[in-house]
């Protein structure tokens, strides 16, 4: 995602179309930056969707302004101090890696409201933080997965090795080898959120191994299109796939940020921001799923269906013991479930993964 000289040429081009949106003193102005392109699907897609659900909620009353492909370190730092020195009220950062940058930005402009998705990093009082409970639909897809492979080798193609990835590996993995105790995970990590050619490698590579079933943690439909090539099935991630891949698809993790982006630009209007540090899931409607393939038989679909529910309403948490790390030594115990900050920090396998987390 480095491409400098690329990028800043379109960060400068960016910057310049959005500089008009901030000269307004009577808007409120909504800056965004993106990790990768717009594009039509996945993480950035998603966000941007909810940009654009603010300004369809306010109207003339909003300005909002993007810059995408924006490499983590940096270029995040000037990307976002120009937004402020341009006028932003309040500026979504929306990928892990911006949060260092973001605090360091925030303590230069203390009147600027910041908010970091998925990040951990909040030193300054002016910085919030709001994440997905991704976990929650990884359970449900790795039910599906464990019910409808063939091969019982299941496919995952992972983006970097934090926490919120190891969590929904082991997620996955849990669901799946309950209903499936045969069912073995093969591992790939690319090292980016959105590179297509290293995906598509990764899926070819996983296929060979045997995998009827793919899993992604990146955000190009490369994997899926692969799979349907292969005549083996596969999830989407962030956004709905199914037309890119509609016979390898079988559902996806929708991401939902409109309705929290609305609220936290509605709370500056009204001069009721403040600082917060929320972690929302299917219950909250920020984690949602596409469209179920008729693919899908509809006694698996019934029981996804039951696991969404369930996981909604509280009466089932994935990680719930008895449940033993990689090494086989206990985690959590019969019925005790994993607290947040144990998920928030995870670093390891649970027991029956046989990949190694890289360094």
């Amino acid at each position: 995602m480095i491409f400098k000289s690329i990028l800043g040429a379109a960060t400068a081009l960016g910057l310049a179309l959005a500089a008009p949106a901030f000269a307004q003193d009577d808007k409120t102005t909504v800056g965004f930056i993106y990790v990768g392109p717009v594009g039509d699907h996945g993480w950035s897609y998603t966000h941007d969707q909810g940009r654009l659900a603010v300004e369809a909620e306010f109207g003339d009353a909003v300005e909002t302004t993007f810059v995408e492909s924006v490499a983590e370190g940096p270029d995040a730092e000037r990307v976002m101090t120009q937004m402020a020195l341009s006028g932003a009220d309040i500026i979504f950062a929306t990928s892990f890696g911006y949060g260092p940058e973001m605090n360091n930005v925030a303590a230069n402009f203390p009147d600027i409201k910041f908010e970091h998705a998925t990040g951990y990093i909040q030193e300054q009082p002016n910085v919030s933080l709001y994440n997905a409970r991704f976990y929650e639909g990884r359970a449900v897809i790795g039910h599906i997965a464990g019910k409808m492979t063939e091969t019982n080798k299941v496919g995952y193609i992972a983006s970097f090795p934090i926490p919120e990835v190891i969590m929904g590996i082991n997620s996955a993995y849990l669901a799946a080898k309950a209903v499936n105790p045969d069912v073995e995970f093969s591992i790939i990590w690319v090292y980016s959120w959105y590179d297509p050619a290293q995906e598509a490698a990764a899926a070819e590579a996983l296929i060979e191994q045997g995998a009827d079933i793919i899993m992604q943690h990146t955000d190009s439909t490369a994997p899926l299109t692969v799979a349907q090539d292969a005549g083996v099935m596969g999830f989407g991630q962030a956004s709905d796939m199914s037309s890119f891949a509609p016979e390898a698809h079988l559902t996806g993790i929708m991401d939902v940020w409109a309705p929290y982006y609305i609220e936290r630009v509605r709370a500056v209007i009204d001069g009721t921001w403040e600082q917060g540090n929320v972690w929302h899931g299917i219950a909250d409607g920020m984690v949602g799923f596409a469209p179920f393939s008729d693919k899908i038989p509809a006694d698996v679909r019934a029981e996804a269906e039951g696991m969404i529910a369930a996981i909604a309403d509280g009466s089932f948490h994935p990680f719930t013991g008895p449940i033993n790390r990689q090494d086989g030594t206990p985690w959590l115990a019969e019925g005790e479930v994993a607290d947040d900050g144990t998920l928030l920090g995870m670093d390891f396998y649970v027991e029956g993964i046989t990949s190694e987390i890289p360094n």
